[in-house]
């Protein structure tokens, strides 16, 4: 029998906070709806524009979108309720898609930078004591399946998920997930344009064959990563947190006709009467191939998968301020997809030394180390939070996007939220990454500085 797989701490699997109805009426009218609006603008600006004849000027690519979503979920009956939400990225501002100097960046809106309106959860949640049962189209938030909400709207899913915390301290999880709704932020990989942009893209967690067209189409898994239909992916996962300070989890992902993920990862922190509170994390990522997983294009060919991840970080906590550093490494292995670089085509990606947009630490033989601190403003009387980080990618021969170099990447840049105490649901954000030599190209490096404005309120 097929390994069973672990997936992951599901926060989209809370049980309501509905009061239990008497009767199937009154499990609508004590309905509750809830939502998000969203704003966000976004402008980056390269240092050069390799590949698209005017190689070595400047040029920039920047987009703006008003969206979100509305979620209505009704009472619970008899342990039942039902859920559903739609969801929209309305462009605007926006002109020419391309100019001289202008291109519209994609990752705000769907295919052909149009708007979107979609249906994106639709679900029936069951709730039996210890026991949660969630079907249908849903967010999930797991290491390897993820909603990645990095841009205007999030990846979803529609998956068949059973949770169950009858062991004290544990929580375990089962389910299999069918479909993959590619959120806005894949369109920036552009998987089908290139073999490097293929690799980019399922290493940074989309599509092997095509990141751009699917936004909100709620895809095949094995569809939406080859090219393929496959039977999906059945999900296993055990999360443990009894000893104090320490946290362990467990996930295995079996991708049917694809591969095979594990997941493992241990928190622990401690803290001191000074108020001095370190902690330790270390991860693992382990893939093989499984059945048949070719698909007719040999560039896009995964098999023969066989992938190692690890990754470390050390931080400590004093007074407002959280500082930490983390190291990984990605195996190489020229037999092997990819070159033996981790696979995650659905919006998984938990690595520590990940940037803001720089997810190179998953390509094959790639060394990668981050360093990163945040002040939270509250003694001020603030509800401000800032943060500034550091990423280097040391990048091995093999990585398959680098134009076959061995190449070395990096990115800094900084984060603001403020939280205006007049409105309360009002999270206001500010970020910046400044890219340098992202990637190789024949014609030079190329490198970027970015701004992300993003308002969120919440209802």
């Amino acid at each position: 029998m097929k390994r069973m797989v672990y997936l992951s701490s599901l926060a989209s699997i809370a049980v309501m906070n509905s009061m239990a109805a008497d009767d199937v009426a009154a499990m609508f009218s004590e309905g509750k709806v809830s939502g998000q609006l969203r704003e966000f603008t976004i402008s980056r600006e390269y240092d050069s524009r390799p590949n698209a004849g005017n190689v070595g000027r400047d040029y920039m690519r920047k987009a703006n979108a008003v969206g979100g979503y509305l979620k209505y979920e009704t009472g619970v009956y008899n342990g039942v309720s039902l859920g559903a939400a739609v969801y929209t990225s309305i462009g605007f501002g926006l002109r020419t898609p391309r100019d001289d100097y202008y291109q519209v960046d994609p990752t705000l809106l769907g295919k052909n930078n149009e708007n979107l309106f979609y249906l994106g959860e639709g679900y029936l949640q069951y709730k039996n004591g210890n026991t949660t049962f969630k079907g249908g189209r849903q967010k999930l938030d797991t290491p390897l399946a993820g909603s990645d909400d990095a841009r205007m709207l999030p990846n979803l899913f529609e998956a068949y998920m059973l949770t169950n915390t009858d062991i004290k301290d544990t929580t375990l999880m089962a389910g299999h997930i069918t479909k993959f709704a590619q959120g806005t932020f894949g369109r920036v990989y552009d998987a089908h344009a290139s073999a490097g942009n293929a690799v980019l893209s399922a290493t940074s967690g989309y599509s092997l064959v095509d990141s751009r067209n699917q936004v909100g189409d709620f895809t095949n898994m094995g569809k939406y990563t080859l090219g393929d239909n496959t039977t999906g992916v059945s999900v296993a996962a055990a999360l443990y947190s009894g000893i104090p300070g320490l946290k362990l989890q467990l996930w295995d992902y079996y991708a049917h006709d694809i591969l095979n993920a594990i997941y493992a990862e241990a928190n622990y922190g401690w803290s001191y009467t000074s108020g001095i509170a370190p902690y330790v994390a270390a991860q693992w990522i382990n893939e093989k191939d499984v059945g048949t997983n070719d698909v007719s294009n040999s560039v896009n060919k995964l098999a023969n998968i066989d992938s190692d991840y690890i990754g470390a970080k050390v931080g400590i906590k004093v007074a407002n301020f959280d500082i930490y550093g983390a190291l990984s490494h990605n195996s190489k292995n020229s037999d092997a997809a990819i070159n033996g670089g981790t696979i995650s085509p659905w919006g998984g990606s938990p690595a520590y030394t990940q940037g803001m947009v720089t997810r190179h630490q998953f390509m094959a033989g790639t060394d990668a180390l981050k360093v990163a601190g945040s002040y939270d403003w509250k003694t001020f009387g603030l509800n401000l939070n800032t943060g500034v980080f550091y990423t280097q990618y040391d990048m091995d021969s093999l990585n398959g996007y680098s134009a076959n170099y061995a190449w070395t990447a990096s990115e800094s840049g900084f984060d603001v939220i403020y939280s205006p105490q007049a409105m309360k649901n009002l999270q206001l954000r500010l970020r910046a990454n400044f890219a340098d030599d992202f990637y190789q190209a024949s014609s030079g490096s190329v490198s970027w500085d970015e701004y992300r404005f993003i308002a969120n309120y919440t209802f």
